[in-house]
């Protein structure tokens, strides 16, 4: 995805991004008709192969409503339990169902909390643990409720106009701080419209846009207004809004012990909108409002954290350069005293992600992107950091993507979620040093009787500069390495982002319908340091075709790939490869260019975030450096292209905007060149998030590459 290096903050709290963080279909020319022929041929042949005794039941399309997984596990303050959402896909509603479920660690008894239909979300134990907060839709928009444990009781605090989020206890317990979307007034210039006659249907208000960030993937254009941070009584009552300038305060919260303080990030620069990488540490006076700078260097500082003794600060900052990839180092500034911060992790070179601090103030927990895992480190406040051995993951169900989330209870315990090539998210413990131990099985009622296709690593040596790549593949289930097996590289997105040895339904089912998946990290993949990701850095497509190429040719090197029957497939950053290699070899038999930058030209003057994209990922505006810009878009290279190629982005995506794909399309069709083109409705740059448009995509690029297949 395009890109998760754009958001200036990753918080715990929300609904994460490959969650974050997975309708219909409308189809741009006959071939596409024919696709969609294919794949429910497909659909039925399987079916019936399941009820034959020679071949093992294997994955189906439908089987994607049947998955759950874990996701933001929270300890108890004091005693052994804790509490995570449990999602699900709902088939009725095509949506992610979330449920609380609790875990008590002596009993080991795993029950529902609240999981009556409704979707709750977001829990927060008070510090005293005898209330939980969390979010709910069951009344219509989100709103906070508080259940006191004892009694059982629930309260819903809130009837606000919009979804609020990163709530935060007070240490009193008193108080929850939440941050909420507040309108503003629009503008504009014209005002003096005739009055409409009563009974008239005239047409809608004009949009006055006079903004820089005016539109948002997944939110389409923007209201005016700002996120503000608001705190509300525990009882009930009327929440009190803290900030009001015009400035998003957003992203973690964190209270000042003495409870009159709350500490966030934010870019209060006059010049905000054109500063997409810049914010600071600040804190807000809970009883006067007043708002004062806790830091004020250079580059972006987001995710404050005080210590329970209440005398440190801390938080993650970037060393600002203007790199397309550059990693957050984690900080620690002593409060109350004139002393600087210090990073704690100088010397690191991965990326940070969620930070949490020990019950006695001596160190930090986090985790962090290594060599395509996600792993868990504790360092202290002397900068000592102990790698502890949990693999976090599970969490991305389209593709295999890193992910995880974890939790770390006041005797030293961590709660994560495992990764695993063969189930989604389950919870596991980890006790100090001893093997962690699994706490949930969450689909083996859907999966233990289900043949899964096999993953492991493979050893690849780049071509360009001998570097390694880390790779991994997909054997079908029943895999019988004398015979020939066609198959499918797929190429993730981001560009920084990276894969790893993770469970992913797209994969897990392109193996049951036959094929050997390969996936890979390419230089610009994250996880390996800034030196590697920014190989590409104004540099991209280039090289990282090379280390791809590379992997198709292991593969092929293993025997048991029919050469003639190689496909190829990535989204977003890996449409962009997928463009590319088309552009430069005609040895796929056919290609699903989906959700591309295809022009980077058009691309910086239309995508969402083009205030980031021209200054971190060009060298200059993109009108004084046209000829490099076309030199590195794959519509340059639209000439060489032979391949049959489907193009397939969601019709209301603003990242990569569908123009891009419409440009690709119509120049293959000017060609000749066997294509198509499927848009899906309602589907923004995550077209994967709902479970019916995870099913079409990856059917549609299934259908694609049956049609192409030599038999």
């Amino acid at each position: 995805m395009i890109t998760r290096s754009i958001q200036s903050q990753r918080q715990r709290s929300t609904l994460k991004r490959s969650l974050h963080q997975i309708s219909g279909l409308v189809l741009a020319s006959t071939l596409s008709i024919a696709s969609l022929n294919v794949f429910a041929l497909q659909d039925n042949e399987n079916k019936s192969s399941k009820q034959t005794d020679s071949k093992p039941l294997v994955l189906d399309y439908a089987d994607v409503f049947e998955l759950e997984y874990a996701a933001s596990p929270t300890f108890h303050p004091s005693i052994e339990m804790l509490v995570y959402e449990r999602r699900s896909m709902d088939i009725m509603n095509d949506r992610t169902k979330v449920q609380l479920w609790t875990y008590d660690l002596k009993t080991n008894q795993h029950l529902p909390l609240l999981a009556d239909g409704n979707s709750y979300y977001a829990p927060s134990f008070s510090e005293d643990g005898e209330q939980l907060a969390y979010l709910s839709t069951q009344d219509g928009k989100p709103q906070i409720f508080v259940k006191w444990l004892q009694s059982n009781r629930v309260a819903k605090l809130s009837s606000l106009p919009a979804s609020p989020s990163n709530l935060s206890w007070s240490p009193d317990g008193k108080s929850i701080a939440f941050t909420m979307f507040t309108e503003s007034e629009a503008s504009g210039l014209f005002k003096t419209m005739p009055k409409m006659p009563k009974g008239a249907d005239w047409a809608g208000t004009a949009k006055y846009i006079d903004t820089t960030q005016y539109r948002s993937d997944g939110g389409g254009f923007n209201t005016p207004g700002f996120q503000q941070i608001y705190i509300i009584s525990t009882e009930g009552g009327t929440p009190r809004q803290l900030t009001s300038d015009n400035f998003n305060h957003g992203g973690q919260l964190s209270w000042s012990r003495d409870g009159k303080s709350i500490y966030f990030s934010a870019n209060r620069d006059e010049n905000w909108e054109l500063l997409p990488y810049e914010s600071n540490i600040y804190r807000v006076d809970v009883s006067s409002g007043n708002v004062e700078a806790v830091t004020v260097d250079s580059g972006p500082e987001a995710a404050p954290l005080i210590s329970p003794d209440g005398k440190y600060i801390a938080y993650q900052w970037v060393n600002d350069r203007k790199l397309s990839y550059q990693v957050s180092q984690l900080m620690l500034k002593p409060l109350n005293t004139k002393k600087k911060a210090i990073s704690l992790t100088p010397s690191l070179d991965r990326q940070i992600d969620s930070v949490q601090w020990s019950s006695d103030s001596k160190g930090l927990y986090f985790s962090y992107l290594d060599h395509g895992e996600n792993k868990l480190a504790y360092v202290n406040r002397k900068g000592k950091i102990e790698e502890l051995p949990a693999k976090l993951g599970g969490q991305s169900l389209g593709r295999p993507y890193t992910s995880g989330e974890f939790d770390v209870s006041a005797k030293g315990k961590v709660v994560y979620t495992i990764n695993d090539s063969q189930r989604p998210a389950d919870l596991a413990l980890m006790n100090k040093k001893k093997s962690p131990q699994r706490l949930t099985t969450l689909n083996e009622d859907a999966l233990a009787h289900v043949a899964m296709a096999k993953v492991e690593s493979i050893d690849v040596v780049s071509s360009v500069d001998q570097r390694n790549i880390d790779a991994w593949i997909a054997y079908p289930p029943g895999f019988d390495a004398s015979n020939k097996y066609p198959l499918i590289l797929e190429i993730h997105g981001g560009p920084h982002a990276a894969y790893s040895e993770a469970f992913s339904m797209e994969v897990q089912l392109m193996a049951a319908k036959g094929y050997v998946v390969v996936w890979s990290n390419p230089r610009g993949s994250s996880s390996y340091g800034e030196d590697f990701a920014n190989l590409i850095h104004h540099n991209y497509p280039s090289e990282d075709y090379n280390d791809l190429m590379d992997v198709v040719d292991a593969t092929v090197a293993k025997g048991f790939i029919d050469d003639k029957n190689l496909f190829i497939t990535g989204g977003s950053g890996g449409g962009v490869l997928t463009a590319w290699s088309i552009g430069k070899t005609n040895r796929f038999a056919a290609a699903v260019v989906a959700k591309p930058v295809i022009n980077w030209l058009s691309f910086a003057l239309t995508a969402d975030a083009y205030p980031f994209f021209t200054q971190y990922w060009m060298e200059d505006m993109p009108w004084n450096i046209s000829e490099k810009l076309w030199k590195r878009s794959p519509l340059s290279l639209v000439g060489n292209v032979t391949t049959p190629t489907m193009l397939l982005t969601g019709e209301v995506d603003y990242r990569t905007p569908m123009s891009e794909t419409e440009q690709y399309y119509q120049a293959l069709r000017l060609r000749q060149i066997d294509s198509a083109m499927v848009r899906i409705p309602g589907a923004s740059h995550g077209i994967a998030s709902r479970p019916s448009h995870l099913i079409q995509k990856v059917g549609n690029i299934i259908a694609w590459f049956e049609k192409y297949k030599n038999k």
